[in-house]
């Protein structure tokens, strides 16, 4: 089956210089990225329900994981760019991971105003488990993709994203 010219089912998509227009590809295309989106979600909550954390809680650990923001952490700015989030959803997020003591917010050196969020030691350990249930995750969820067909997807979703970045407007309001 060649995944260009037919869909997940193995039915053959439209031509593209036939039958359909650029309109209606676009449209199957932001349903698809939809359903996915919904189904990343869901599957996504059921691989961390274990450590009683959801998909939101599950990309903020990774962001404060990353070696490059580990020790010092991120502040909610630097988050809220980074994850794309609103801060009202953000602020939600960090105030249920900090209650769990899973992240600390600390003022920052030489400006009191200004917090880094990062990871507990409890935290780091709590995504050190999770990492497990995670990589089964992403080892199912791209079972029958290459290495080759997930770098371009990744090069076309980055395209994407920065062309939803420019309609969204500076720091995606």
């Amino acid at each position: 089956m060649d995944p260009l010219t037919r869909n997940y089912a193995g039915a053959p998509l439209p031509d593209p210089d036939g039958g359909m227009g650029r309109f209606d590809v676009a449209n199957r295309l932001f349903l698809r990225l939809y359903q996915a989106s919904n189904l990343l979600h869901k599957t996504g909550t059921r691989a961390v329900s274990a450590f009683g954390a959801t998909t939101q809680q599950w990309a903020v650990l990774g962001a404060l994981s990353r070696p490059a923001v580990h020790k010092q952490g991120m502040t909610v700015k630097e988050l809220i760019a980074f994850l794309m989030v609103s801060r009202q959803n953000l602020t939600a997020v960090l105030d249920r991971l900090e209650g769990a003591g899973l992240i600390e917010r600390v003022r920052a050196t030489g400006d009191g105003r200004l917090r880094h969020v990062r990871l507990t030691p409890e935290g780091d350990r709590v995504w050190s488990d999770m990492l497990v249930n995670i990589r089964k995750y992403y080892e199912d969820a791209l079972m029958g993709f290459s290495t080759e067909e997930c770098l371009v997807m990744f090069r076309l979703l980055d395209r994407l994203r920065d062309s939803l970045g420019r309609i969204a407007g500076p720091e995606g309001e």
